[in-house]
């Protein structure tokens, strides 16, 4: 087995279990962001050939307040799961290592995105959502080659109510609020994204396009954190409120969550 095979499995091991391992660049110092994508890759393969189903991409680490809180200098991006899909007022009560949610603005394509440079022109609408990431990497000790081969870091998306006939161009200026328990504990705005949803979509189109991934019509795109990502714990209740869109909430219940030793 290679070593990108063999981290792909360990991966989807800690993931499934729900025991997360060290961070795997220490063990893989050599390796770098394009063994990272290989690694991802592999493990995308491994999940679909089991079942799973891709419903679109998410972008992360776009904005400047969480490349902060995970040490890094540029976006990512991974693959949005269809078993990992949830509307508003759901409850999630599947068991997670050490959950966190994001407060974004999620674009929805309506055809395929042959030319990169125009990808804003594929956008059919756009949905408040909360994204739920978790990390199969002990106390989220990571670094972009540990985040981008764990998937970006990325679990699951709360869509929202779809949003039609307003301009995109305007998503930019649209401000986020992320309540936990009733209290705001994160505000955004819509160009904390690279400037705006629309340059984020910009960028993953271009490097969709360039690993040979092209983004396609109905694929769900989420456009990276509005504002700081909130901590998730039992019993937690989130509330996301942008701008001109209806609020969006998601429960989790008392039994989700672990929060297990760091394994080798």
């Amino acid at each position: 087995m290679s070593v990108h095979a063999d981290l792909a499995a360990r991966l989807a091991a800690a993931r499934a279990s729900g025991v997360p391992i060290a961070p795997p660049r220490h063990d893989h110092p050599a390796l770098g962001l394009a063994d990272a994508y290989r690694v991802q890759d592999l493990a995308t393969a491994a999940r679909r050939a089991a079942g799973g189903q891709t419903i679109g991409r998410k972008i992360g680490l776009t904005s400047t307040a969480v490349q902060r809180q995970f040490g890094v200098d540029e976006p990512d991006s991974g693959w949005l799961w269809a078993d990992c899909r949830f509307c508003g007022g759901d409850t999630i009560a599947r068991p997670l290592i050490a959950p966190r949610v994001e407060g974004e603005i999620a674009l929805v394509l309506g055809r395929d995105v042959d030319d990169p440079a125009d990808a804003a022109g594929a956008v059919d609408h756009f949905m408040p959502a909360l994204e739920i990431v978790d990390s199969a990497i002990a106390g989220w000790d990571v670094r972009l080659f540990d985040t981008v081969a764990d998937n970006a870091s990325g679990w699951g998306v709360v869509l929202g109510e779809p949003v039609r006939g307003v301009p995109l161009h305007g998503l930019a200026d649209l401000t986020m609020a992320l309540a936990r328990n009733g209290v705001v504990e994160s505000r955004g705005i819509g160009g904390a994204t690279m400037g705006g949803p629309l340059a984020a979509l910009g960028w993953l189109a271009h490097h969709a396009d360039g690993r040979g991934q092209p983004l396609r019509a109905g694929e769900i795109i989420m456009t990276g954190a509005l504002g700081p990502v909130l901590p998730a714990r039992p019993g937690d209740a989130f509330t996301l409120e942008i701008a001109g869109c209806a609020p969006v909430s998601i429960s989790f219940a008392d039994a989700t969550g672990r929060h297990e030793a760091p394994q080798g």
